[in-house]
């Protein structure tokens, strides 16, 4: 199984490059709080497990959250493998994903880490908007909608979060880095945390992750058609 790990600040644009290298690599992209919410959603029994926890306003443990994941793993289309977008958060999460697939004969085999400078984060998330439907997230710099307002998918209002403020920006990060840093220093002691700039265009840096992957894991990559930019 090939398992990939995005990893990223929020703004790095993890959600971006999971979507293009599922379709390049063919294999599916696995966003975890989706799946969480899919699973509340659903009411089924680990739906049931996480929102115990979620309405008391406490983190879903480490080992519901894996067990969410797993679910998705096992899933057919999953087979291959998946781009994992969004988990792990942690150390512990870290070590918990590392045990799940050890048992099941595997491991992550790239940890890719989008980073970009603090300053350039903050600029791209108070440019932030979301749909009030679905809350597709548009960002008026690098990924404007067609329609100035609103949303290309449902046509539903573009709104911007309260938190989307340069002060609250700069707290959230402040409260995510030191916990992503223990994540990054875990893969690298594995020796599969592979950098790139994430600040340069979206397409180059879906290039320089794609250049990073172990042969072996792009052995099902979908060339681009002739006349097509990559």
């Amino acid at each position: 199984m090939i398992v990939i790990v995005l990893l990223g600040a929020p703004g790095a644009g993890k959600g971006t490059q999971a979507e293009l290298l599922a379709a390049r690599l063919r294999l599916p992209h696995v966003a975890t709080g989706d799946l969480f919410r899919a699973a509340i959603r659903d009411d089924s029994a680990i739906g049931r497990d996480a929102r115990a926890y979620v309405e008391r306003g406490e983190l879903v443990p480490d080992e519901i959250a894996v067990r969410i994941l797993l679910e998705r793993l096992d899933r057919p289309d999953a087979a291959v493998g998946a781009i994992l977008d969004g988990f792990p958060r942690t150390r512990a999460q870290a070590e918990t994903l590392d045990r799940a697939l050890a048992e099941r004969g595997s491991r992550v085999s790239r940890a890719l880490l989008i980073e970009v400078p603090e300053d350039e984060l903050v600029r791209r998330l108070t440019a932030r908007w979301i749909c009030e439907q679905a809350g597709h997230v548009y960002n008026l710099d690098t990924n404007p909608p067609r329609v100035a307002g609103r949303c290309d998918l449902d046509g539903s209002p573009l709104v911007q979060r309260a938190d989307d403020t340069e002060a609250v920006v700069r707290a959230r990060l402040a409260g995510q880095l030191d916990a992503l840093g223990e994540v990054i220093e875990h893969y690298r002691r594995q020796s599969v945390l592979r950098t790139v700039d994430g600040s340069r265009p979206i397409a180059e840096v879906t290039a320089s992750l794609l250049a990073l992957l172990p042969e072996r894991d792009r052995v099902f990559e979908a060339r681009p058609v002739a006349g097509q930019s990559s």
